[in-house]
């Protein structure tokens, strides 16, 4: 008797499943920005002390190009990030506020519109008014935000979030390679480099192909081999420029 009434209650409820479909899409921006600040922050100072170490052994010089570049990168990512997720927020927002203005300038046009989606769902005629009627009177706005444009209204992604997310996730990336070139002796140090950074590349690698259901063996692949080829160029531009200093 408990458990019918339990499922009166709340009928089809998964307690186990996320059901907050704006915080679903907040967390996995956090997560994207999260993985690909990191790939960003190993890949680009990694080239860059790489290079340094391949014109000069001073410990002085790589770190002073290193820190620079790290902050330099993380500013200008988080920057980028925030300016990206804003823009899509305004876009969101933009949308739904058409759409809001539409539902009071024309409701009978946006209701059979309404039914015209239920309808290429497969839903008879008859069974998409009948639901398009219980949604409009539950919500109007979020009924056909969510079916034409998969937007909740009011429920964005936060810029801020995106961008504390990929700027501190560029700075532990970035951390990974300068610590790397800088706590080990000159003769082994860019070695030591390379390893570190292809063992990070296929974490972030693996993990970003595991968020996005994507092959693994190839996201990795391509990780590394392109971390690899722009630690190979830049160390080569700095032997070479080293070599005419």
């Amino acid at each position: 008797m408990a458990m019918a009434e339990d499922s009166a209650a709340d009928p089809g409820a998964h307690t186990d499943e996320p059901h907050d479909h704006g915080d679903l899409g907040e967390r996995s921006n956090k997560i994207r920005a999260a993985v690909l600040g990191a790939n960003d922050g190993i890949v680009s100072v990694a080239g860059l002390v790489v290079g340094v170490a391949g014109a000069t052994t001073s410990t002085a010089a790589i770190a002073t190009a290193g820190i620079a570049g790290l902050v330099a990168g993380a500013l200008s990512m988080g920057a980028g990030e925030y300016v990206s997720v804003s823009s899509q927020r305004d876009t969101e927002a933009a949308a739904v506020a058409m759409e809001t203005e539409e539902l009071a300038t024309d409701p009978d046009g946006e209701f059979e519109e309404l039914i015209g989606l239920f309808q290429k769902r497969g839903l008879t005629r008859e069974t998409a008014v009948a639901v398009a009627t219980e949604l409009t009177e539950r919500d109007a706005l979020a009924a056909h935000s969510r079916e034409e444009l998969n937007i909740e209204p009011g429920e964005y992604v936060n810029p801020w979030a995106a961008a504390v997310s990929y700027l501190l996730s560029f700075t532990i990336g970035a951390a990974l390679p300068l610590i790397a070139i800088l706590v080990f002796p000159a003769g082994v140090r860019v070695w030591i480099t390379f390893a570190a950074v292809v063992i990070a590349l296929v974490f972030t690698g693996y993990t970003s192909a595991k968020l996005a259901g994507a092959p693994i063996r190839a996201a990795v692949l391509r990780n590394v081999v392109g971390g690899m080829l722009a630690m190979v160029i830049t160390f080569g531009i700095g032997a070479l420029m080293g070599t005419q200093i």
